[in-house]
């Protein structure tokens, strides 16, 4: 087959616009519980490995039948997209935003197509600990936040929080130096923990 430089097929655009909607962070969480299954555990009956940065120790169950590490939001139903509102998420990234796009435990907010490069993503429950415990992992710098809920971390575009074993992790995708969203960020995550 014949591959032809610099041309695409309006099919190939509609895969680029499809799959420039989903945050990477999203996809990094679903192969992460993709590829662990404690339920479903190995050839040898025995549980799977945790995710990266688990180290099999906090986080994972002691038996395949053992109660979830992490439990959904209260008071939100499990709905990311009611964790944090659409004029939250526009405030947070200073630009307007379309509805949130709920997908099993993440809420995306996309900036419209003609608009700048804008993003919020929020993660509820499982998805966000796996995405705090995946950029623990990678040993990204996470900057302790006092007065948030149980423990609440900061790091350069994103916020980690916990409420009564209940995890949230809120991302945003800017073009811009993200030093200047930390107090945004932090404020944010106020207001979740408030709702948790």
């Amino acid at each position: 087959m014949v591959h032809t430089r610099g041309r695409t097929g309006s099919g190939d655009r509609r895969r680029t616009r499809a799959l420039a909607g989903v945050p990477v962070a999203a996809l990094l969480v679903l192969a992460l519980q993709g590829c662990q299954d404690p339920a479903a555990g190995d050839a040898g009956g025995k549980p799977s490995a945790t995710a990266p940065g688990g180290a099999g120790a906090e986080g994972s169950p002691a038996a395949p039948s053992g109660p979830p590490s992490v439990s959904p939001p209260g008071g939100t139903d499990g709905d990311p997209c009611a964790l944090v509102t659409q004029q939250e998420a526009e405030r947070l990234a200073g630009t307007a935003l379309e509805p949130g796009q709920d997908l099993e435990g993440t809420c995306t907010y996309p900036a419209p197509e003609s608009g700048p490069t804008a993003q919020v993503e929020v993660f509820a429950g499982e998805p966000g600990k796996n995405y705090y415990d995946a950029e623990r992992g990678l040993g990204h710098e996470l900057k302790p936040l006092d007065g948030i809920g149980d423990e609440a971390w900061l790091e350069d575009g994103s916020v980690f929080l916990r409420v009564s074993g209940q995890w949230v992790a809120i991302r945003l995708v800017r073009n811009e130096e993200p030093s200047r969203f930390d107090r945004p960020l932090e404020e944010l995550a106020r207001t979740v923990a408030g709702r948790l």
